[in-house]
């Protein structure tokens, strides 16, 4: 069994969902994860935003333009005006979710979960209808009942042990060799759904394939394979051929959109190799990440945006400030502030942090217990794996640059936002 995993970008039309075909060509035993197609997801987190606000007519308008955007795909895909059953259903539940759901603010995260796994069950049931049509003999799994999470909405980690007799039980209720199912949704234990954090298709395809025992694994992406910096903003950026599981997991904690933080560990455990290839020329070898691989020679820029910056203080300016760090963490995590650098000296604690719904709420509840805080807005942490001089001199210096850490290989940098 081999685990495809296939990214929105690169089924964001028609002729991406032909190509996905193309890919296929005539392999069997298949497990095939998808995301949404093209910015679904983003249009989608809109018509939640609409709920938040009791704007039904916005999310109403959200949800009119997504129907359009597939139903144009689903009738260049079957060379007619087409109407999926299943889709219209699909539809069905989620205007019946924007226009009747009485939005409480503590429940923030179950209805976010609830509205943006649509894309994902949209996208697999019009690409499984599409491979019937053209002769390919495929299961639709709805992972929502194969993967069991945490009861944590919005970034859910998955339990595998009790995943593994769901996931197999559901593939052998078909006799067909190709399967596909949705990346980035799960379900929790009371039953609702939940997603696995922006970007999880890879993490789901990585579970399926520990479960599986797959002999591989492979992203396909609109990139030759995993370059060492995004080409949209480092223009010079570079193809790697190789890279070990240990490095991929710091790449991607640092915010390396190459692959999900967590995808790397359910491979790991069964030694099970990771490619990352490109979606429009199968025949390039792309970049395989496995236990064991060559060193990087060129120096590795990751770029995450979306930050803030908090300077936490002690108000009797104490000195022992470290004594505090568990009821300030404590508080963050309460609040799924997720923090990426930590710097401190005697009396101050700064924290480069992803931006977050709840920043407010938990700067309120540090407050409240003495604290002084101070935020600071519209930044980004960029870091340098293999760093040199003339990169610490392009990038690391300046006015808008708020804290350089630096270690032997690596240099990390909060900034304002260029």
């Amino acid at each position: 069994m081999k685990v495809y995993k296939f990214g929105g970008a690169s089924v964001r039309n028609a002729d991406g969902v032909r190509n996905l075909l193309k890919i296929i060509g005539d392999e069997q035993d298949l497990f095939i994860i998808v995301s949404a197609m093209g910015k679904t997801t983003n249009a989608l987190e809109r018509v939640f935003a609409g709920l938040q606000r009791e704007d039904r007519r916005a999310a109403q308008e959200e949800i009119d333009a997504l129907r359009g955007y597939h139903a144009a795909i689903i009738d260049e895909l079957f060379g007619r005006p087409t109407r999926l059953e299943r889709i219209e259903r699909l539809f069905g539940e989620l205007e019946t979710i924007a226009a009747e759901t009485r939005y409480r603010p503590e429940e923030a995260e179950l209805w976010y979960d609830a509205i943006v796994a649509f894309g994902e069950l949209i996208s697999t049931t019009i690409i499984s209808e599409y491979l019937a049509a053209r002769g390919v003999e495929n299961c639709w799994l709805d992972m929502r009942r194969c993967l069991l999470t945490e009861q944590r909405h919005k970034d859910a980690t998955v339990d595998i042990a009790a995943s593994a007799p769901r996931l197999r039980e559901e593939m052998a209720r078909s006799s067909a060799r190709i399967f596909v199912g949705q990346g980035f949704i799960g379900s929790a234990p009371d039953g609702t759904t939940t997603t696995l954090g922006r970007e999880g298709s890879d993490y789901s395809a990585a579970v399926a394939a520990n479960i599986l025992g797959a002999e591989s694994m492979s992203v396909w992406k609109d990139v030759d394979g995993v370059l060492n910096a995004d080409p949209k903003i480092f223009p010079d950026a570079v193809q790697i051929a190789e890279l070990n599981y240990l490095d991929t997991i710091e790449l991607a904690y640092s915010g390396a959109q190459i692959i999900h933080p967590k995808t790397i560990k359910p491979l790991q455990n069964k030694n099970i190799p990771l490619y990352v290839r490109p979606f429009g020329d199968k025949r390039k070898p792309g970049t395989v990440i496995r236990s064991v691989s060559a060193p990087v020679e060129v120096p590795i820029l990751i770029l995450k945006k979306d930050q803030m910056l908090l300077t936490v203080r002690s108000r009797d300016f104490s000195f022992v400030l470290e004594e505090r760090f568990a009821t300030i963490f404590s508080l963050l995590e309460s609040h799924r502030i997720k923090v990426n650098l930590v710097h401190n000296s005697a009396v101050n604690l700064s924290l480069c942090a992803d931006d977050s719904w709840h920043i407010d709420e938990a700067i309120r509840a540090l407050r409240r217990e003495r604290f002084d805080v101070m935020k600071v807005d519209n930044m980004e942490l960029l870091t340098i794996r293999g760093y040199n001089d003339a990169l610490l001199e392009r990038y690391a210096r300046g006015p808008s640059v708020f804290i350089l850490q630096s270690t032997q290989s690596t240099a990390r940098i909060v900034r304002k936002r260029q």
